[in-house]
């Protein structure tokens, strides 16, 4: 719900300034439930065609979206917004898609994690799969046919997307070694032997980011030689603070402890483009950059002053500007204090050291990645365990590798709910019927299992810092891995197709019809 304004946050501002006085909404749970916007509710149709050798040649996908009784703004991103996902990491040369929204009695459908771009990956990806199983062919055999080497870049794919960089192919392979791969079919019989069903599954994804609006970002030395870092959108739990300090302090060459971040307030910077969509380690850092460019080069004149050295003469790095040739320098922030000295500036100059820049580069990034799950299934009860999670990130630059993990692993937290338990449920009449916790299917700790993760980084030359975007990518390749293999367990049952969740419930009637 961070991005839209509900009606009740008008209802305050007209009631406040009716009474003068402050207004608060409290919105409890179980109205949330009814009224907040819910996501992925989309019926598809999709087919595959390829040769005799398995290589791709076209694909067909139909779409039906329910978005709810009304129309809310971001409504037709998930049905229609990233189809160009549906190319995923592969060659295929045409593909066609249709996207319908039909309305409903339902609350109304809007982002929720990755939105479209999970969907896009599982259309795909489970295609992938069936087709192998039909073919009697390796399903990362199959994959590795078709999939975008590095010396196609840039790849125009079948839909939408011009892909600028990446090794998929090594993304797969490396994924596939930390999964044992190659020891599956072993332990998938043990575990036969033992009465229980085992799958693998295997997903290779590609998500667009970054390519809405732009981010303002101030960077301000203050006169003890400190720097306040202004972003124009706000953190609300990503890591920014972090990230903004780590960028900060790379480029300048001073200690995280010198920055600060301040974030929130429209009369230090009126305009940001807002916390979504796996965007602002790439804009936000990226303007960041970009306004320290500016701030080094009046630096280097009020160094130049200083030193008594001409401008061509100086040069810039780890935290101070020196004299080519001589062990005369000094430090970013000795300059910076000297820039609020008139006596120490260079003729005409104005005061202080500060600088803004908004970066909007119009050209979408790719983070991709590979999946690798290995599930167990017990008949008796339909309970799925997942045994082992192996995931591959090209993330582009890593600029903080703690908080690209705990993205990664809450990505695949919802995805693992979303494959397993949750699901919002109407009766006939449209009465909510999951209108709590107790009724609705959270993930919990003991649905997860350890996370192997390992990243690929191959920075993007889209953006000054080489990033593509992390916030989304573990839910994006999720929900297709973690469903590939739940089919693969039962697939030896004959059961070639699951609708999520699959709850106990489901696992179980389907393996009870494909026995009976």
């Amino acid at each position: 719900m961070k991005g839209g304004h509900a009606p009740e946050n008008h209802a305050c501002m007209w009631a406040a300034k009716k009474i003068g006085r402050p207004v608060r909404w409290v919105c409890e749970r179980s109205d949330g439930h009814v009224t907040d916007y819910h996501d992925r509710d989309q019926l598809t149709d999709a087919q595959l065609a390829l040769n005799e050798n398995g290589e791709f040649l076209a694909v067909k996908v139909s779409n039906i979206c329910n978005i709810g009784a009304w129309l809310d703004p971001g409504g037709t991103i998930s049905p229609a917004g990233h189809l160009g996902g549906l190319a995923a990491t592969y060659k295929t040369p045409l593909i066609y898609a249709e996207a319908s929204a039909v309305f409903t009695n339902t609350s109304a459908n809007g982002p929720f994690r990755g939105s479209g771009r999970p969907e896009a990956s599982y259309v795909m990806e489970r295609l992938i799969d069936n087709a192998a199983r039909e073919m009697n062919m390796d399903r990362a055999e199959i994959r590795r046919r078709n999939i975008v080497p590095p010396e196609d870049m840039p790849f125009k794919t079948g839909l939408i997307y011009t892909l600028d960089c990446g090794e998929f192919g090594e993304n797969m392979e490396s994924t596939l070694k930390m999964g044992d791969y190659e020891g599956f079919e072993a332990r998938r019989e043990a575990a036969r032997k033992g009465g229980k069903l085992r799958g693998l599954g295997i997903a290779n994804f590609i998500e667009q980011t970054a390519q809405l609006d732009g981010e303002t970002v101030s960077i301000q030395f203050d006169q003890s030689g400190t720097v306040t870092v202004i972003p124009g959108s706000v953190d609300h739990g990503q890591g920014h603070d972090t990230m903004y300090k780590i960028v900060v302090s790379d480029a300048l060459g001073i200690d995280e402890e010198d920055i600060r971040v301040s974030y929130g307030d429209t009369d230090d910077l009126p305009y940001g483009g807002g916390t979504y969509a796996s965007r602002t380690a790439i804009l936000g850092s990226s303007a960041a950059v970009r306004a320290i460019n500016k701030i080094l080069e009046k630096s280097t004149q009020i160094a130049a002053h200083i030193l008594e050295a001409a401008d061509a003469d100086i040069e810039f790095r780890d935290g101070a500007f020196h004299v080519v040739g001589t062990d005369k320098q000094v430090t970013i922030q000795d300059v910076a204090k000297a820039s609020y000295r008139s006596d120490l500036l260079p003729e005409g100059m104005e005061r202080g050291l500060f600088d803004t820049d908004t970066f909007a580069p119009g050209t979408p990034t790719f983070p991709n990645g590979c999946h690798v799950v290995e599930v167990e299934i017990e008949p008796e009860t339909g309970v799925t365990e997942i045994l082992k999670y192996s995931v591959t990130d090209d993330v582009g630059t890593v600029i903080n590798a703690l908080t690209l993990e705990g993205q990664i692993h809450g990505g695949i937290g919802q995805g693992v709910g979303q494959a397993f338990t949750e699901g919002i449920q109407y009766d006939s009449d449209g009465q909510l019927l999951t209108g709590s916790f107790l009724d609705y299917g959270m993930p919990r700790a003991d649905d997860m299992c350890r996370f192997d993760l390992a990243n690929n980084p191959v920075p993007t030359k889209l953006n000054p810092v080489g990033a593509k975007g992390a916030g989304e990518a573990g839910n994006v390749g999720a929900l297709a891995a973690i469903m590939n293999a739940v089919v693969d367990a039962l697939a030896p049952l004959g059961i070639e197709n699951l609708d999520m969740p699959a709850t106990p419930e489901k696992v179980w009637r389907a393996i009870q019809e494909a026995t009976a």
